[in-house]
């Protein structure tokens, strides 16, 4: 696509509501949940990558433009967009591209689909280059649940990178956060340094285990010995 109304255009020609439907579901739209209100025009994300590879004309503005829309799909094509840009632009595009992200999320990037496709990727590398790393600890202490999760899995960047401190480091301050989702991103990222060191998960296990969240010990320990996963449960009491 070489304009945003050609991609707007062709979005509309890709919507589906029967699979919209089960999306709203899927990701929680109903009143008081953690999607409430969200918009779906029932399109996979294989769909979206591609589009987002054949749309590469777009500009920085086109892609904030459509990061505001109301259907959650744009804003995921937005962010692919946006993370191409960030990979090939010079320093000064990829600071605004960092700056429009942190701006939105907790706003428009708001589900955890679109925190966890772009978190490490707009924050996690962004920070890697030299830039504020206290920004994590802030987010992780933000009174929004999806910014609390884009600090927990941007350190998937440095995780790739076999720096295991920042995940380790934004694990504890989010160990007594009380939303299942949080939970579920640290396990997941206690996990994904197990499976590069594992020393280092069961260090952390060992003297963590009897105060993390239920789900957060489930998720860290899925990929381990079923007789040491029920050791770790027992010190959970479980």
């Amino acid at each position: 696509m070489k304009t945003l109304r050609a991609l707007r255009e062709k979005l509309e020609k890709l919507s589906d509501p029967e699979k919209a439907k089960f999306a709203g579901r899927f990701f929680k739209t109903g009143p008081g949940e953690y999607g409430e209100g969200d918009r779906f025009r029932g399109i996979r994300v294989p769909v979206l990558r591609a589009l987002a590879k054949t749309s590469q004309a777009l500009s920085f503005d086109d892609a904030s433009e459509l990061i505001h829309s109301p259907w959650h799909e744009d804003r995921l094509l937005a962010l692919f967009l946006l993370m191409q840009q960030y990979r090939k632009g010079d320093d000064a595009l990829r600071r605004k591209i960092h700056r429009l992200y942190l701006s939105q999320a907790g706003k428009r990037i708001n589900n955890w689909d679109l925190v966890d496709s772009s978190a490490e990727y707009l924050v996690g590398a962004h920070l890697a280059g030299g830039n504020d790393f206290q920004l994590l600890e802030k987010l992780a202490n933000d009174k929004n649940l999806w910014r609390r999760r884009v600090a927990m899995i941007a350190t998937y960047h440095f995780i790739k990178q076999g720096d295991f401190d920042p995940a380790l480091r934004i694990a504890r301050v989010l160990l007594r956060d009380q939303e299942d989702l949080l939970h579920k991103a640290v396990g997941w990222m206690l996990r994904e340094i197990g499976k590069r060191d594992p020393a280092v998960e069961r260090a952390f296990l060992d003297r963590h285990a009897p105060e993390m969240p239920r789900t957060a010990l489930r998720y860290a320990i899925e990929r381990f010995p079923e007789k040491e996963r029920q050791a770790y449960l027992r010190l959970k009491g479980l």
